[in-house]
């Protein structure tokens, strides 16, 4: 008589998912185009057309790419989750998902691999386009520090708000409708596509209550010099303060994501 086979073991499991995830996202070709290479679309039209400077001999650009690396990572995560998982609950996948052996917490790394692995590829892309053809000067230093903390926060917080609001929209067809145009408003209003100085006073005012507007400002601490910081409403980076919005929005994510996720569709019940 043949013993019974074991079960995987949880890294595996979380491996295998992990690798699920990152195949259906990048054989998805709408997901592809509009989650990773809109923002690099974004960069080169914004680029070429808004050539000028804002002081200090700074240009434009080299303002901008703080602003459209933060929308990357929005896009790569607030974005990415709250469409996709609308659309695996309302086709079925989440309810069977659910019902198979599988624990649970592998769909959520799974789902935070592909977040991390998109976000990285964008902004390398960003990186790399921003540099070659605009000739964006590129942090240095104690910087890439910066930088790491301020994406790696933003996109944990956006992560966590992506997967709470996938549980507004009615079905999986609504979602893009209901998400993408909040997303715009908030780019709009948080200094991706202006300068942030320039934004009516009361506009700054909402756009601090979310994530994106500190994510774009830690950010354009390592890609602007420390002389344009006095722009800022604040007159300074404030880093210390971007850090803890950061931190109470994963907090206040993880929260929502425990009180609001559904692994069914209303219609079920």
């Amino acid at each position: 008589m043949s013993a019974p086979s074991s079960l995987p073991s949880l890294p595996r499991v979380f491996r295998v998912r992990a690798g699920v995830e990152l195949k259906e996202f990048f054989r998805q070709r709408e997901s592809v185009v509009f989650t990773l290479m809109f923002p690099v679309i974004l960069l080169v039209v914004f680029g070429a057309v808004l050539d000028y400077e804002i002081g200090g001999g700074v240009s434009f650009t080299q303002y901008f790419m703080a602003g459209v690396i933060a929308a990357g990572i929005l896009g790569a995560s607030l974005q990415n989750m709250a469409i996709g998982i609308a659309t695996e609950r309302s086709d079925g996948t989440l309810k069977h998902l659910a019902g198979t052996p599988m624990p649970k917490a592998a769909y959520f790394i799974g789902k935070v691999v592909q977040v991390l692995a998109v976000t990285v590829a964008t902004i390398a892309i960003l990186l790399v386009v921003g540099k070659v053809l605009y000739g964006i000067d590129l942090p240095s230093g104690t910087q890439w520090l910066t930088f790491a903390w301020v994406a790696l926060l933003g996109s944990a917080a956006c992560t966590l708000l992506g997967i709470a609001v996938s549980s507004l929209p009615k079905n999986g067809r609504s979602a893009s409708a209901m998400v993408t145009p909040f997303a715009l408003v908030l780019q709009f209003i948080s200094g991706v596509f202006f300068r942030f100085d320039q934004i009516p006073e009361w506009m700054q005012t909402v756009a601090a209550v979310f994530p994106l507007k500190w994510m774009a400002q830690g950010l354009r601490s390592v890609f602007l010099p420390d002389a344009l910081a006095a722009q800022e409403p604040a007159g300074s980076w404030e880093l210390g303060r971007v850090a803890l919005v950061l931190a109470a929005w994963v907090v206040v994510g993880l929260l929502l994501c425990v009180r609001t996720f559904r692994w069914r569709d209303r219609a079920d019940g």
